[in-house]
């Protein structure tokens, strides 16, 4: 089978390493990259089956500008919610391409362990099943891939989770310990259940390894990018200046920032997410702590 990869960065690379164990792999990206079998956007799109790896943020306008669809199938490994429209991914991709020809990929999978063939086990979500099954089944041994119909449980828990991990980051950047890092996740796994409920996702997806699964590996590693906003943030460096050092794109900043829009006007319960775009915009962090300890977000 040829798979493309459409974005070529950490993530795009890992997954093509990936399926390269069993299938023949092109590449494509916005700018040229030193990579094996790299073609042009054009060439990419006449293959049957892509894997889109851009960052959340640019997905539309690569849609918008790049995207010639002749029926091809998409499985979407990006992550986040757009933050000019508060839309998840499976809803902007949707605007271009049928629901049954997408797929979307999630569970724990940073892209260095993926690249050292070290084992982890992710979903593959769609609507259309039989298209999951295919996706799923590109995947080598190392990879174990499990497929499911909740698409949006699958896009709540795969941005959610990076702005608990931004939580986390600063808890453990401050200090506060292990027990104190444990509640926030638990809770964190409670808040991005109850926000994705809102949208109909199952409770099940996120008690699996879309939501529990990769919440637990992002929110607790400097592998995440995420993670590391939030170490920075508690060492009260600027916003800026992190992201600058990470040299990656950190989707949680956006995704934060989408989800405090939302709430707002849903009125959805979501006291940790609140908290962290607040010291975003400049909040202090241990005045933060002061007003999340003081909430009532350690209720059921």
């Amino acid at each position: 089978m040829k798979i493309g990869v459409v974005g070529a960065g950490k993530w795009g690379q890992a997954l093509g390493y990936a399926f390269s164990k069993n299938h023949e792999v092109w590449y494509s990206s916005r700018h040229p990259k030193a990579l094996p079998n790299f073609v042009s956007m054009e060439e990419i799109q006449e293959l049957e089956y892509l894997v889109f790896a851009i960052s959340a943020q640019n997905a539309r306008s690569w849609l918008e500008e790049k995207l010639d669809f002749r029926g091809q199938k998409f499985l979407v490994a990006s992550k986040g919610i757009e933050i000019t429209t508060g839309k998840f991914l499976n809803e902007v991709f949707e605007e271009f391409i049928p629901a049954e020809n997408l797929a979307f990929v999630s569970g724990p999978s940073f892209a260095a362990e993926v690249m050292q063939s070290l084992p982890t086990a992710i979903v593959v979500s769609s609507q259309n099943q039989t298209l999951a099954q295919r996706y799923a089944s590109f995947f080598p041994d190392f990879m174990k891939s499990y497929i499911s119909d909740d698409t949006i449980g699958a896009e709540v828990s795969g941005a959610y989770k990076n702005i608990i991990a931004i939580a986390s980051g600063i808890c453990d950047g401050l200090n506060l310990g292990n027990n104190a890092r444990a509640s926030l996740i638990a809770r964190g796994l409670v808040e991005m259940t109850r926000f994705g409920e809102y949208y109909g996702a199952k409770k099940d997806t996120f008690l699996g390894l879309s939501g529990a699964g990769d919440l637990f590996l992002t929110a607790t590693s400097v592998l995440s990018r995420n993670y590391r906003v939030g170490l920075g943030l508690a060492e009260h460096k600027p916003l800026q200046q992190i992201l600058d050092a990470l040299g990656e794109v950190a989707e949680g900043v956006y995704t934060t920032e989408a989800v405090y829009k939302i709430v707002q006007k849903k009125h959805i319960y979501t006291p940790i997410a609140n908290e962290i775009y607040h010291i975003l915009e400049g909040k202090d962090v241990h005045q933060s702590l002061k007003d999340l300890l003081n909430s009532n977000s350690f209720r059921h």
